[in-house]
C-alpha cells in the first residue's frame, strides 16, 4: 500500500468486483486474498499520470517511504505480492505482482531503477529531484521528518492484469 492522503479510499465493492474479474480472467485461485487498492502519488493528477505509464508499459517500478508504511502500520511489500492500483478517480485499473523489492537510502537510486520508473526523462537526476520533492511534501503532511537518505523501498513489478 502507498498512502495517499488527499485521494481517499476506493469503493470496496468496486474493488471486489475488479478482483473477481482478475481471478476469472487469469484462472488464479479464487481463495486468493484480495489486497488493498491504492493509487500512485498524492493527487488525482499524479495518480492518473502514473497509472497511464503503467498501462502503456513504460512504468515497471515504484518507490515508497519506509516511514510511511510504518506510520500507516502496514507491512513492507515483498516479492510475489499482488497489488491493486487505481486511477485518480479511485477506479481499479491494474493488478501488479512485485518481482523485486529492495530497501535502501533514497540517494542510492541508480540509473536503471530511475529508467524503469518511467517518469520524466527517466534519468537518475530527474528521479531524485522529483521524488525528493514528493517525499518532502508527503512526509510534511503526515508529520514525518524527511532526510535525503531516508529508508526507501524500491519495487519492480509486472502487470498481471489490467482494464482500460
Amino acid at each position: 500500500m502507498e498512502p495517499q492522503p488527499s485521494l481517499g479510499q476506493p469503493d470496496p465493492s468496486s474493488v471486489g468486483r475488479f478482483w473477481q474479474r482478475f481471478i476469472a480472467a487469469t484462472g488464479r485461485n479464487p481463495d486468493l486474498s484480495q489486497p488493498d487498492a491504492w493509487a500512485f502519488g498524492d493527487s488525482v493528477e499524479l495518480a492518473d499520470e502514473l497509472i497511464a505509464l503503467v498501462l502503456d508499459g513504460t512504468k515497471r517500478a515504484t518507490a515508497g517511504s519506509v516511514a510511511e508504511y510504518e506510520h500507516a502500520g502496514e507491512p513492507l511489500p515483498e516479492v510475489g505480492d499482488l497489488e491493486i492500483v487505481t486511477d485518480g478517480a479511485l477506479r481499479p485499473r491494474a493488478v501488479l505482482q512485485l518481482t523485486d523489492v529492495l530497501v535502501g537510502p533514497l540517494s542510492s537510486v541508480d540509473e536503471r531503477f530511475a529508467y524503469d520508473e518511467g517518469e520524466g526523462d527517466r534519468t537518475r537526476d530527474y528521479w531524485l529531484a522529483v521524488h525528493t520533492t514528493f517525499f518532502q511534501r508527503v512526509h510534511l503532511a503526515l508529520g514525518i521528518d524527511f532526510t535525503p537518505d531516508m529508508a526507501t523501498i524500491f519495487q519492480r513489478f509486472d502487470v498481471v492484469y489490467q482494464e482500460p
